[in-house]
């Protein structure tokens, strides 16, 4: 198979028929673009999807945001279960729910990656985007733009010309291999010490949700945690975040057995709702969790990288896939705005690679708050505070995890203002037990001067 597109034509290669893949093809072939995707798997709407990755991705306002655009946000919310907020599982089997936002107007979904896959494909294919699978890819001439394929099944090889190359093609990106062999990205990889295991808590006898379905449930310990989140088909997802060493770690919980001994101690009240916690425990991989930094994402008019092949991040934000799609409607407008390519990928790299940045920090520093301090009793009046704030200063103060995840402020300003107000927090609170005892005057007044209006988002 072969493609021969001239280099005055707006052609398009994009690498990786994932969720990003599919979502710039879709955005791409709705403004005229002829559009080819190679993905190395084969068609996950004949052969089923194929697990690895997490399946369950939080879907929020950014991600909504370029669905609406794709035409998808209809299709993919039919499927998806709405989360309210944070269900924290005491070590005394208390339970908390500590909710996102103001109210269901503010929440999170939790969508299925391969059912999202599959919707996302059909779209894409509808605006007129080519699709090609079994096509991974090998090799990549930039001097005569061609591009080497191999079909996976036969080991048979495939050449294409391109024009430019988009890289939507994950952590590992094939793409972004090529690119360092051929320019200097910067590449570094900060591995974070802690791996994961997946489980799974089945439906009810009558087909029920087994706890809570609209809610993230969360078991925090300290150095490890485990979650849930729910699925449409009534089971939940549950991912037990360890070190990689130490006790107890990866090394020392390595049996089934050992994980049930590790449950029945750390979190006793989930252990009834994985009746095969040793089977799924000693089946599924552990996976690995790290941060991936470029300084480039971009080689002139030729490739340009985007989501995880330029900014992977750990998942303890929920914003990987909402910063991909962000990533790509921006790419989009680029391209429509400059008509010269290497201008469209070096203003996109630009806009976008500060605020990769601020949400694989942020991305990291939640991992600490989940694990750590949701249960912490001056980070619980801290966020009472915080909320309070919200109300009374809705111009000025908004919680960084809105910012983030109800808005589309840009990363990079949610950051620094979440810096600007977690410094006021600590301040405002600091020799406080409760709310009652703080000089509002004071508090309104500190808001005021250190705080200025919010930028529209």
């Amino acid at each position: 198979m072969s493609s021969q597109p001239q280099p005055s034509t707006r052609h398009i290669t994009l690498i990786g028929a994932g969720l990003a893949g599919a979502v710039l093809a879709t955005l791409l072939a709705q403004r005229g673009w002829e559009v080819e995707v190679f993905e190395k798997r084969g068609d996950p709407r004949i052969k089923g999807y194929e697990g690895g990755r997490s399946i369950n991705l939080a879907l929020a306002e950014r991600g909504r945001h370029a669905l609406h655009l794709a035409g998808a946000d209809e299709a993919v919310m039919a499927h998806a279960v709405m989360m309210r907020g944070r269900m924290v599982h005491f070590l005394d089997g208390r339970t908390d729910l500590q909710r996102y936002g103001r109210d269901d107007s503010e929440v999170i979904s939790s969508v299925h990656r391969g059912e999202l896959n599959v919707i996302l494909l059909d779209i894409a294919e509808r605006a007129g985007a080519k699709l090609h699978f079994n096509r991974g890819l090998s090799s990549v001439d930039f001097n005569s733009r061609s591009a080497t394929f191999i079909d996976p099944r036969d080991s048979s090889t495939h050449e294409a010309t391109f024009v430019s190359l988009v890289g939507a093609d994950g952590a590992g990106s094939a793409l972004r291999g090529a690119l360092s062999t051929e320019t200097e990205l910067g590449e570094r990889t900060e591995f974070l010490g802690h791996s994961y295991k997946e489980l799974e808590i089945p439906p009810t006898a009558d087909g029920g949700f087994s706890i809570e379905p609209n809610a993230l449930h969360i078991w925090p310990r300290g150095r490890y945690m485990c979650i849930a989140l729910p699925n449409d088909g009534r089971t939940f997802t549950v991912t037990l975040f360890l070190p990689n060493e130490g006790d107890p770690s990866f090394a020392t919980v390595r049996t089934g057995a050992e994980a049930r001994a590790l449950f029945e101690r750390d979190f006793a009240d989930a252990v009834p709702l994985i009746p095969n916690l040793e089977r799924d425990f000693e089946r599924n991989p552990a996976g690995l969790l790290a941060t991936l930094y470029l300084d480039r994402w971009h080689l002139d008019d030729r490739a340009v990288l985007v989501g995880d092949a330029a900014h992977a991040m750990v998942p303890f934000h929920g914003q990987g896939m909402n910063c991909a799609f962000e990533d790509c409607v921006a790419l989009a407008e680029h391209l429509d705005r400059e008509p010269d390519r290497a201008a469209a990928f070096a203003a996109f790299q630009a806009e976008r690679l500060p605020n990769a940045r601020a949400i694989q920090a942020m991305a990291l520093e939640n991992y600490l708050e989940m694990r750590d301090r949701v249960d912490d009793e001056d980070y619980l009046l801290q966020r009472a505070l915080e909320r309070k704030l919200g109300e009374r200063h809705p111009d000025r103060f908004m919680p960084r995890y809105s910012m983030v995840t109800f808005h589309r402020l840009p990363y990079a300003t949610a950051f620094e203002r979440g810096r600007m107000q977690r410094e006021l927090l600590v301040e405002l609170t600091r020799g406080h037990a409760s709310l009652d005892t703080l000089d509002w005057s004071m508090v309104d007044a500190a808001v005021r001067e250190r705080l200025s209006p919010l930028p529209a988002s």
